[in-house]
């Protein structure tokens, strides 16, 4: 029985110690526009600002579900992601006389893993053009609307709490000129961090039963 509990004992470890180890996705990276099926739906995830931080249309967009101009030129809907647009109009009408700018902000929270093991992969599309950020280290640019332009991360640029995910579109001056913000996350990575009372905590279960064990013996 002894030999048994021992290697009880060293079977719990060693499942503890593979279960911190693995990785899980990160939690609050969304596509845009998901999970929603509605034309004109406000997605909350995505935060709208202009360059200094302040809140505009609303401080969310609007997820442009289906077909209908500017989707195509623009790269055409699916259910993975939508673009966002400043309001429910999609073909809204920006930035006649000057170029605009619209900050589009995504947090996400690492607090209980290891932000040393983080990182992912995504790609994006904007009108006209956009520059991503992770915590404000620039990881990508998109130079159009009808292609995919890849961004990714890696563990260097991730905070142990609270991280931001920005995108910053510029919308050139024009008429008939609207504007948005499509993005599609492919990959991501992230291992929870070590929870050594637990472990500890299994030791001593494990420990005391061995001595309820022998002290049974002796009697």
């Amino acid at each position: 029985m002894k030999k048994y509990m021992v290697k009880t004992l060293v079977a719990g470890l060693a499942v503890c110690a593979v279960s911190v180890a693995q990785a899980s996705p990160i939690v609050g990276l969304y596509n845009t526009g998901a999970g929603i099926t509605i034309n004109g739906t406000t997605d909350t995830n995505y935060a709208l600002t202009n360059s200094s931080g302040a809140a505009i249309y609303g401080n969310y967009g609007e997820a442009a579900v289906g077909s209908g101009w500017p989707i195509s030129p623009w790269l055409a809907d699916n259910s993975t992601s939508h673009w966002l647009t400043p309001t429910s109009n999609r073909a809204q009408s920006y930035d006649s006389s000057s170029a605009g700018t619209y900050k589009w902000t995504l947090q996400f929270n690492l607090t209980g893993y290891n932000a040393t093991t983080a990182s992912f992969e995504g790609k994006f599309s904007a009108d006209n053009n956009a520059v991503a950020y992770l915590n404000g280290n620039n990881i990508g640019s998109a130079a159009g609307f009808s292609s995919w332009y890849n961004f990714s991360a890696g563990s260097s640029l991730f905070n142990a709490g609270v991280n931001n995910l920005e995108f910053v579109v510029t919308n050139l001056k024009g008429s008939g000129n609207p504007t948005g913000l499509r993005v599609e996350m492919t990959n991501s990575n992230v291992s929870a961090v070590p929870l050594p009372g637990a472990v500890w905590f299994f030791m001593s279960g494990m420990l005391g039963l061995l001595a309820v064990k022998r002290k049974s013996k002796s009697i």
